[in-house]
């Protein structure tokens, strides 16, 4: 039948802007004080592992240029979101540790480690699906063309519940998979010991580039 608008009117929303509104639970009303705050925007604090090779400048908690390593929390989760906004480099490299028993390769050893990658950068145009930005780093792929120009802040919500993982940036959903269901061969046929462990730490595994972090917080489900 027919159909007809009228009155329609568009405003552009910033990236500053759109980062601010989903920080704060989207367009209804704000949820982010369920959240416990995991960085104070001024040191280490609650977080072990890496500390040496990562570095707080201007609010921010920064991988040091040519250092790597998990920085990780001092306290478990089993269930749980998390929300964290994040500046990558040209090419940069980095990962959130889901549920890392706290030494080993949080892509293996933990649950997963869950892609922070500049993953259009020509540097990365070979990758595996698998590897790319939000992907279960080896053996889920995440939908690819959500991320911000290189150098802004992104903002993104990981959902952990029992197997599955939710990963949601700025605003799009590119990851939805339950890892209890993904079954061998992995990315280069390399074991994932670790993707049905229950509880673990939440942290960041560095691979030498100065991605920028901020914004982090978590709520236990």
């Amino acid at each position: 039948g027919a159909i007809r608008w009228r009155n329609v009117h568009l405003r552009p929303i910033a990236v500053t802007e759109a980062i601010r509104i989903l920080q704060n639970g989207g367009p209804k009303k704000d949820v982010k004080t369920a959240f416990m705050p995991l960085f104070n925007g001024k040191d280490l604090t609650g977080w072990q592992g890496a500390n040496e090779n990562y570095e707080v400048v201007d609010g921010a908690l920064r991988c040091k240029a040519g250092k790597g390593g998990t920085l990780s929390t001092s306290e478990t989760y089993r269930d749980f979101i998390a929300r964290i906004e994040f500046r990558l480099p040209p090419g940069g490299n980095n990962g959130l540790a889901i549920r890392y028993p706290g030494e080993g390769d949080a892509a293996y050893a933990g649950m997963c480690e869950l892609q922070i990658l500049d993953s259009e950068h020509p540097t990365y145009a070979r990758l595996d699906a698998r590897q790319h930005h939000g992907s279960a780093y080896g053996m889920a792929a995440a939908a690819r063309g959500y991320l911000n120009p290189t150098g802004e802040w992104n903002w993104q919500e990981v959902t952990v519940i029992g197997s599955t993982i939710r990963v949601e940036l700025n605003g799009t959903r590119i990851l939805d998979c339950d890892l209890a269901k993904i079954a061998p061969p992995y990315h280069d046929d390399k074991a994932h010991p670790g993707k049905d462990r229950a509880e673990g730490f939440f942290g960041l595994a560095g691979h030498h580039d100065p991605v920028a972090f901020r914004a982090i917080s978590i709520l236990k489900r």
